[in-house]
């Protein structure tokens, strides 16, 4: 997070789904369940797009591909992994 004046900036989560993905909804779900705000970018009809998240996120060839702050976090149980660790998402 970045300080700014004693205030921590909120982070900046952008998640790339498809409207038909179980796990790109619990993913959204989560986030939303927590008052966490991200940019949703669906690539559904968009196969260049998914094309270039492979060399974006490891080679990761599933939805949802999750970054914060710029870095992939990886997918929905990584998400998890990432929030009940205890890390600050907001």
């Amino acid at each position: 997070m970045i300080r700014e004046k004693g205030l921590m900036a909120p982070k900046k989560i952008v998640i790339y789904t498809t409207r038909y993905c179980p796990y790109c909804r619990a993913a959204k779900d989560l986030l939303k369940s927590q008052g966490i705000g991200f940019e949703d970018i669906d690539v559904t009809d968009s196969p260049e797009l998914r094309e270039k998240l492979v060399g974006m996120c490891q080679g990761r060839t599933t939805v949802p591909v999750i970054f914060v702050d710029g870095r992939c976090l990886g997918g929905y149980e990584e998400l998890v992994r990432f929030y009940e660790s205890g890390n600050a998402l907001k």
